[in-house]
């Protein structure tokens, strides 16, 4: 049997850093491609034993530079992904559409056993949105190239290496007014990193080729639920004010112009629509990998840092639920 041999592409976000550890420690050597060595390599190196990574630096674009690698691997991983558009060619198009399309026909070439790749949740139903247009495109230029490619379509993302909640936890503890857009009733079912990278790794091991799989978590909460989930787990009291969608594009199309803008005016679109299972396409629950972490007690794990006091607080949530679960 061939040695199973991965190529990854975005290995120094909270997926791939969770994804490598995962893979290595399952005897799966992999090569992860960065841009810049120097900056992300410290970062990447650490998540696995020698022998098992190779960090490579190279442009994604460099064709020639990416097939040479692809000589040596027999499964293609692409976690690269853009919130917003930047500049020198880091569009939505470029990174979420013509870069996936180039991957899928280098595995077909290459005879790549898997070609697995992360896109998002909901993006059917966002039509309005640049970003969800730009997601779906990539998607059927994939499956067009490599129809043995398997699509993963995650809720949101969460850990304590992610931009979610320790963005939002960041602003509640600055902020003593918090905006709601759309009344804050926009559903999610938040999966935790680890259950994502688990959904990977079975369709690695037991050689799920099921073309679009929708991942999610052990339950669905409102934008305005994760926000006071957030607030009760570090302790503070923040006025939540709902505000007018006209209001919201005013501040969106402010907030884009900052280098990491914490809103646009594509991702307020986005956030009209829920982020839970359509039912029309295989969820990681019927390939028989559950999500089995709750939100409330994995952020709970890490949101002492944001807490007045950090580790050393009173965590008064748990001293709650430790009261409501004692039977006397």
């Amino acid at each position: 049997m061939k040695a199973k041999n991965c190529l990854i592409f975005g290995g120094s976000g909270q997926v791939g850093r969770n994804l490598i550890r995962k893979l290595t420690r399952n005897n799966i050597k992999v090569i992860v491609v960065t841009r810049n060595i120097h900056q992300k390599s410290y970062i990447i190196k650490t998540q696995a034993n020698a022998g098992y990574i190779d960090v490579v630096e190279a442009n994604i674009f460099d064709e020639k530079k990416i097939r040479e690698l692809f000589k040596k691997t027999n499964i293609c991983i692409n976690l690269v992904g853009i919130l917003y558009e930047k500049k020198k060619g880091n569009t939505f198009k470029n990174i979420h559409s013509v870069f996936p399309s180039l991957l899928a026909k280098l595995c077909k070439e290459y005879d790549h056993k898997h070609f697995i790749h992360l896109s998002a949740l909901g993006v059917n139903n966002a039509s309005d949105s640049a970003y969800a247009k730009s997601k779906l495109e990539g998607e059927d230029n994939i499956l067009k190239n490599f129809p043995l490619a398997t699509i993963l379509r995650p809720s949101i993302v969460y850990s304590v290496d992610d931009n979610f909640t320790t963005n939002f936890m960041t602003l509640l503890n600055r902020l003593p007014v918090f905006p709601l857009y759309y009344n804050g009733k926009t559903k999610f079912a938040p999966i935790h990193c680890s259950d994502l990278t688990d959904t990977i790794h079975h369709v690695i091991s037991n050689n799920v080729y099921s073309k679009i799989i929708e991942c999610v978590g052990p339950e669905i909460i409102t934008f305005k639920e994760i926000i006071q989930k957030l607030l009760k787990l570090i302790g503070k009291k923040r006025l939540l004010l709902p505000l007018p969608l006209l209001m919201g594009r005013l501040t969106a199309s402010v907030l884009e112009l900052l280098p990491k803008p914490l809103l646009t005016r594509d991702q307020l679109k986005l956030l009209k629509y829920d982020n839970i299972l359509s039912g029309k396409y295989k969820s990681n629950y019927d390939l028989g990998i559950p999500s089995t972490r709750y939100f409330d007690k994995e952020v709970e794990k890490y949101c002492y840092m944001w807490r007045d006091g950090g580790q050393f607080s009173t965590n008064k949530y748990k001293a709650e639920n430790d009261l409501e679960s004692d039977p006397n």
